[in-house]
């Protein structure tokens, strides 16, 4: 019998009920659709929709002190690198062609994923502005006043349930949003296998405000125990049990990066620490997803303030290379399907690289660490939810300008700055698949449909 208290729940306390439907559930031995059968019951099918629309996980790289450079020789504005100006800040010149986008854009031989089909590629998307010399720089990733974009997204993937929501790898700001789980940090990549090590036999309600939740989530859960059959119940917590106390004695060797690992990844005595950083990042962040330890990870990366690069052209093209290379193998590691969504690892990722300042792609003498119009952006594997290519035009001569969010088009009379919130509602958008779950963050008075490809997910 539907249960109008908990039929009506909205904002946190929807959320917060579907999680913790979720996980006890899980705690039953109980599959996905007998979960929400019991939520059906209870809460009615619209309650039970939701649930299903599980998000996706996300990596987000935060370039700060003028490290999100290195992003714009994977990635480049078109103007300028089909300009054949030996001048500009890029290093294949009359090596581009055009990519295959939704908007225009060009790929170089550094750029990941090319040839892999139109929803893999990447969109530049205006945002924020300039904040040089800043380790976590803030004005690109605010979807509204308070609420940052690594924080609502925390805030989405809380209806599937996770050892460790989200992990931060120091130094990183995770900010604020409503019904965000806590941050978890650790100081370097290793830090994350001995998180999840110790993680495991620690699980446990932590939030206040769950407590309010509990007449509605006792009676879905006597709905669950109905589907899970009584006399199975104290099998399955024992099975709980023992798997918890296995992952604490065996997380360590499931995570770690192993020696085949790193020689995929090329990571040997020579590799610079700031590029065994990602590689270590995505090598054990792609084993976590896999496990369900965790839905997202924040790493702050390349902080070395590039202005001599160019200067040492055999470096700076081993560093594209690199970079290329860990974003591809790390679709490699995730190239397998998940037998519970049965949907691919790989496509079932939201990546985001965003920093203080990309330096100005018109001129690499000294790699100066201005932009043209104080502009900013970021870059974001959308996965088949957003629209690809540039959002933005970065001429050669004159400023630097946005684009409509609503038809994605280039617009002459907007800045990066003013496209801020449409361009973190759109990351919202290719972690949920529901602009109603967007709207509960994003606060913007226009449309976002340039950027996203509505109704993917029915």
């Amino acid at each position: 019998m539907v249960c109008d208290k908990t039929k009506d729940l909205r904002g946190d306390s929807r959320r917060a009920f579907l999680k913790l439907s979720m996980a006890f559930g899980a705690a039953l031995g109980l599959d996905r659709a007998q979960v929400l059968n019991g939520i059906a019951d209870i809460g009615g099918t619209a309650l039970a929709q939701e649930g299903k629309a599980a998000t996706k996980k996300s990596i987000h790289l935060i370039a700060g002190n003028g490290g999100f450079a290195w992003f714009t020789l994977l990635w480049p504005h078109r103007e300028i690198a089909t300009s054949n100006n030996q001048n500009v800040s890029y290093h294949r010149l009359g090596q581009t062609q055009p990519g295959d986008t939704d908007e225009p854009s060009v790929v170089g031989p550094d750029t990941p994923f090319v040839g892999m089909g139109r929803s893999k590629q990447v969109s530049i998307l205006p945002a924020g502005r300039n904040q040089t010399h800043t380790q976590n720089p803030g004005t690109v990733t605010a979807v509204a006043m308070n609420r940052t974009m690594m924080a609502s997204v925390a805030a989405m993937q809380q209806v599937n349930a996770s050892l460790v929501p989200v992990i931060g790898i120091e130094p990183v700001s995770f900010g604020t949003a409503p019904g965000a789980p806590a941050i978890t940090t650790v100081g370097d990549p290793g830090g994350m296998v001995e998180l999840f090590n110790s993680a495991a036999s620690q699980f446990a309600l932590l939030a206040e405000q769950d407590a309010r939740l509990f007449e509605a989530t006792y009676k879905t859960q006597l709905n669950l125990l109905k589907a899970a059959n009584r006399q199975t119940f104290y099998k399955s917590l024992d099975l709980g049990r023992s798997a918890s106390n296995f992952l604490g004695q065996n997380l360590r060797e499931k995570l770690a990066p192993t020696q085949d690992d790193l020689a995929r990844y090329q990571i040997n005595g020579n590799t610079e620490n700031k590029m065994r950083r990602i590689a270590q990042t995505f090598i054990t962040g792609a084993k976590a997803f896999k496990l369900g330890l965790t839905q997202s990870i924040i790493v702050q990366v390349m902080s070395d303030d590039p202005h001599g690069a160019f200067g040492n052209m055999a470096r700076l093209n081993e560093t594209a290379r690199l970079l290329k290379l860990y974003f591809e193998k790390l679709n490699e590691d995730l190239d397998m399907v998940n037998p519970e969504s049965g949907v691919k690892y790989n496509e079932d990722l939201v990546i985001t690289v965003n920093g203080d300042t990309p330096k100005e792609p018109r001129n690499r003498n000294n790699w100066p660490d201005g932009t043209s119009n104080n502009s900013n952006w970021m870059y974001v594997l959308g996965n088949g939810r957003l629209r690809t290519g540039e959002f933005m035009y970065y001429p050669m001569q004159g400023n630097a300008v946005g684009s409509n969010p609503v038809t994605g088009k280039i617009d002459n009379g907007r800045d990066t700055a003013s496209c801020t919130a449409a361009s973190n509602a759109a990351v919202l958008y290719a972690i949920s698949g529901d602009m109603r779950r967007v709207r509960d963050f994003y606060q913007g008075d226009e449309g976002i449909d340039g950027y996203i490809r509505p109704n993917l997910d029915g």
